[in-house]
């Protein structure tokens, strides 16, 4: 079907535009018409000031705007591997993070789960690596949030860039030089005593339950309490005797409060997690103790702490940011892109078995934030 002149001349433009110069001898054979037909329609066009013809070319006029060319994807047919304890619950959003930022890179996020299964992070970590996994995202189930001696060498040992997600190692262990993203709960933890602190609390409580979260929320509680000039509270007796069950973490934590509260010795709680809070405000209040009369309560965590009957305010670290982050930082390790400048700063080169791509490796801590509601008992609280 041969074509009206208007419907060429739009043809014309329509290639010119998008490829800035094409040759009329190539031109004429992509739209199959004579070059004769076809010089004939450039004129005009050049007559209108739409094209310029060049040399045996068509030319896209100079000061003219076009759109670019289009592109592939810049890390299309990528595979980032990402090895979590679990999709539910505080992980769903890490995950969620992380997938958003690779598809949108063009790549594709696979999953394995160790379901805090010893052993299983490295073998989720080979298997991802066998079916194709260009670099990984692990976070390890280390019991403290970070490796204890002799423990995680298998996450130096990889050929492919890695980076740890919500966990970090001491100073010292060979994991240390990995590139890691994690929320700061020590800043969190002392967030929510300087917000207690300041609603006129001077013996507050940290109740947390045993998980790899626990050690830095009592790293910032109590560089806070210090800080502040608090009362020192008397620990939590599940600081020093882990709970055999969810049935005595429960009870044991009940008692530790209630007792503080009708001692006088204890006006204000941080409990982890919300969950954990949920259940016991109720059985706090079965026991007279009120809340927020009696007793503020502030949440870690602020997954469900919106929803409880007595809203709670929490601590909500950022966990959609830092799977995003970490993987903006893994892709920069892959040759796409580079990490933004409110990730770190650009210094140095390395380059090895912790991950290709150039820059100094890099330690991110993403700043949790405070989301007052009613079980702290402010005068301001929000919904």
């Amino acid at each position: 079907m041969r074509l009206h002149v208007d419907q060429r001349h739009e043809r014309v433009l329509e290639l010119v535009r998008e490829r800035g110069s094409l040759r009329v001898a190539e031109l004429a054979e992509e739209l199959g018409m004579s070059a004769v037909t076809l010089r004939r329609d450039v004129e005009a066009l050049a007559a209108q000031g739409l094209v310029e013809r060049l040399h045996g070319a068509v030319v896209w006029p100079a000061g003219q705007s076009r759109p670019a060319p289009a592109t592939r994807p810049p890390a299309e047919g990528l595979i980032v591997g990402m090895v979590v304890p679990t999709t539910e619950y505080y992980y769903a959003d890490v995950v969620r993070g992380a997938r958003q930022t690779v598809e949108a890179a063009g790549a594709r996020l696979t999953i394995g789960l160790s379901r805090y299964l010893p052993d299983e992070d490295a073998a989720q970590a080979r298997r991802l690596l066998s079916t194709g996994a260009d670099g990984l995202l692990l976070t390890p189930s280390w019991e403290r949030g970070c490796p204890e001696q002799g423990e995680g060498l298998w996450t130096v040992e990889q050929e492919t860039p890695v980076v740890l997600v919500e966990r970090s190692a001491p100073l010292g262990h060979p994991a240390a030089r990995l590139d890691r993203v994690r929320s700061d709960h020590a800043h969190g933890a002392a967030e929510a005593v300087a917000h207690l602190a300041g609603l006129g609390h001077r013996a507050i409580a940290l109740a947390v339950q045993d998980s790899p979260t626990a050690p830095r929320l009592r790293v910032g509680y109590r560089a806070a309490v210090e800080a502040l000039g608090l009362t020192p509270v008397s620990a939590s007796p599940l600081d020093d005797a882990p709970s055999r069950s969810e049935a005595d973490r429960f009870e044991r934590t009940l008692e530790y409060l209630c007792q503080g509260v009708a001692s006088g010795n204890v006006t204000a709680a941080i409990v982890h997690s919300d969950a954990d809070a949920i259940v016991l405000i109720p059985r706090l209040q079965a026991r007279g103790v009120r809340v927020p009369e009696d007793l503020a309560v502030i949440a870690y965590d602020d997954e469900v702490a919106s929803l409880a009957d007595l809203p709670l305010t929490a601590v909500a670290p950022d966990k959609h940011a830092v799977g995003a982050a970490a993987a903006r930082l893994l892709l920069s390790r892959l040759g796409v892109g580079r990490p933004g400048a409110t990730d770190a700063a650009e210094a140095g080169s390395d380059t090895g078995a912790a991950g290709r791509g150039s820059g100094a490796r890099r330690h991110l801590d993403i700043l949790p934030t405070l989301r007052v509601r009613v079980s702290c008992g402010a005068a301001a609280a929000a919904p």
